[in-house]
């Protein structure tokens, strides 16, 4: 380090480039090189004991000034720094300017998008960034987060650009079961035979291994089908996949983005039958075509609708 001091270097990085080191090892270490060298000085971490975040945050306690990562933390063996972690705790948490202040808001949409570039699966248990940083799902929590947010959320949510929310489950307790239900129907009371018939119903096929987490619109069409508020558009009557798949035919890139799957399906809506059969990259994306050249017959405003993602 003191020769590259004195070989003109403007700026010294400490690499733990193995990730082996400790938080005192650290703060030690990077204490001394800036009392002793007096010039700018950075950590480079890696996480392969699981601490390379607070490892560079007690690097920049003892006086580092730069902190090298990635983003969202991905890297060779188990990953690098993880950015969004060190800017979040070092600016929300200790007041220390990494990014410019307004853009501490766009933290959670940014950790998303590169995320998205880089085909890297961002962890929904992702501090200050992941869906589930600020979720709640317990009836107690739910009922503390509202009376005192600061019981269960260390943070706004809001000032890493991420938001509150809570979950509909068997545990979310009746207050919150309540609230959803009240935007379908005003009327219902927390001790109405309504709001009894859809925690059961909620109890019911989360036991058949249904999850409503996450799955909002989904949760409100359970709730209008068990209190009668319900309107089918249509009636599936039958459907049929067909998919063809050789192993032992190895498919060239440009052959796996054909369509291998093929559909026909059979709706009813307001008494007329139609059928109709689509070809798909895979089975759901055939099903997709089919209904939806089905539908469109019936409600044409359904070309303007795209299937984005499923999850099997």
């Amino acid at each position: 380090m003191e020769t590259a001091k004195k070989a003109g270097a403007d700026h010294l990085s400490l690499c733990d480039t193995n990730g082996g080191c400790f938080l005192d090892e650290i703060y030690n270490i990077t204490k001394e090189v800036c009392e002793k060298l007096n010039m700018s000085v950075g950590i480079h971490c890696h996480n392969d004991c699981g601490v390379a975040a607070a490892n560079s945050i007690y690097a920049v306690k003892a006086g580092a000034d730069h902190v090298q990562g990635t983003f969202t933390g991905f890297g060779e063996r188990c990953g690098n720094t993880c950015l969004t972690n060190v800017i979040g705790d070092l600016q929300a948490k200790m007041g220390i300017i990494c990014i410019p202040t307004e853009n501490l808001s766009m933290l959670t949409r940014m950790a998303a998008e590169i995320s998205e570039i880089a085909n890297y699966k961002l962890s929904k248990r992702e501090p200050f960034v992941g869906k589930y940083a600020f979720v709640h799902k317990g009836g107690m929590h739910i009922d503390g987060v509202s009376k005192a947010p600061k019981s269960f959320e260390h943070i706004n949510p809001e000032i890493a650009g991420n938001q509150r929310r809570f979950l509909t489950s068997e545990v979310a307790g009746r207050s919150t079961i309540i609230s959803i239900t009240r935007k379908i129907a005003p009327y219902i009371e927390k001790n109405s035979k309504e709001c009894e018939l859809v925690m059961e119903k909620l109890k019911e096929m989360e036991f058949l291994g249904y999850q409503y987490e996450g799955a909002d619109q989904g949760f409100e069409l359970l709730i209008r089908k068990t209190i009668g508020k319900y309107k089918p558009f249509f009636t599936l009557e039958t459907f049929k996949i067909i998919g063809q798949y050789d192993q032992q035919v190895r498919l060239t890139p440009e052959e796996l983005s054909k369509e291998t799957a093929a559909a026909v399906i059979k709706v009813r809506v307001k008494g007329k039958s139609e059928i109709t059969a689509a070809e798909g990259m895979g089975p759901v994306d055939a099903l997709d075509k089919a209904l939806r050249k089905a539908l469109e017959v019936f409600y044409p405003q359904l070309s303007t609708v795209r299937l984005t993602d499923y999850k099997v």
